[in-house]
């Protein structure tokens, strides 16, 4: 009987220690953490709609090697999202891929509400999504990257910035951080300053829309912007502040958002790089990049990081440093 104990012990115990070493991050022994950055990718398996993403997803993944997955809305947008996001799963399973899912403006039009899928996401294999509900929207928390001595090196902020404007039909269009997100971008980053001897540490933010400063990013004659834009920013009518926010900080070096199919560009606005990822999904119309992903290589205890990105075909466009190729 105690041999039973036993052995159940070790097993219950051999599964939390392998739980917690997936939800932490670490950097390598060569003192970096690379993320992919995937976006847009509008599947519906069940309609076979938009499936070839899969396949593109698998070939950079097998490029890249990452040591995490971002995907930054818009992922799952119509019919039952549970049956996509289990192949999305299944497919990071099998590479023992860490990932996180930030929601798009569309993730909340399919089969399931968006705290639905917020909840379903947080149950899945390798997912890192831990939503505490302490703040407007789904989907907000902070993941630290920590060195091999287990310290707080790096900050991986995911933000839920919403859907559509709440205010219609006076101010139409797409959906802002709410007060209160800012209020607790705020709150985290002052936790994680204090613990780091009130320095701050450097961070790196995910979400969908993109925030009204894009566009001064872009046409910053000073430093100029590094890949394509193709189509107007579709920020926010409302300004609610958060990239003042994140500048008072000083912790955040950059964002990366999708939404906008056509712009693949990483710009700089008063020393912050706002950037696009690459829309995943299969190209489907003339005035559309080829398919692809951002990679984001952090570097251990410096503020700084290389990006580009890299294409289904194996191409590797926009090869850059942040803050270095953007020097005025």
């Amino acid at each position: 009987m105690r041999t039973r104990v036993a052995f159940l012990f070790f097993i219950i115990l051999s599964v939390s220690l392998q739980s917690q070493d997936i939800s932490q991050l670490h950097f390598n022994t060569n003192k970096e953490f690379k993320v992919v950055q995937f976006t847009d990718t509008h599947i519906n398996v069940e309609s076979g709609k938009n499936v070839d993403a899969f396949t593109t997803i698998k070939k950079i993944m097998a490029i890249e090697k990452p040591d995490l997955v971002v995907l930054t809305g818009d992922v799952a947008t119509d019919g039952n999202p549970e049956k996509t996001y289990k192949e999305f799963e299944a497919i990071f399973t099998e590479a023992k891929m860490p990932w996180i899912v930030t929601l798009g403006n569309h993730d909340s039009q399919a089969d399931l509400s968006r705290k639905e899928v917020a909840d379903f996401l947080q149950n899945l294999n390798y997912c890192l999504n831990n939503d505490q509900g302490d703040t407007y929207g789904n989907s907000n928390f902070v993941v630290p990257v920590r060195s091999a001595d287990n310290k707080n090196k790096a900050l991986i902020y995911i933000m839920d910035s919403n859907a559509y404007s709440t205010l219609k039909p006076e101010v139409d269009g797409w959906g802002w951080f709410d007060n209160s997100q800012v209020s607790w971008y705020k709150e985290k980053s002052r936790e994680f300053t204090q613990m780091n001897n009130d320095q701050p540490l450097p961070a790196i933010a995910f979400f969908h829309i993109p925030l009204p400063e894009y566009y001064q990013a872009w046409k910053n004659k000073e430093v100029k912007a590094i890949g394509k834009r193709k189509e107007q920013e579709c920020g926010p009518e409302i300004n609610t502040g958060m990239f003042a926010a994140m500048l008072e900080a000083k912790d955040v070096m950059g964002t990366f958002v999708g939404h906008d199919h056509n712009n693949d560009y990483i710009g700089v606005h008063y020393n912050m790089a706002l950037a696009y990822g690459r829309v995943t999904k299969t190209k489907t119309y003339n005035k559309a990049p080829v398919e692809g992903a951002r990679i984001i290589v952090l570097k251990e205890g410096k503020r700084s990081f290389d990006t580009w990105i890299r294409e289904v075909n194996g191409k590797k466009v926009y090869p850059c440093t942040w803050p270095d190729s953007f020097v005025e």
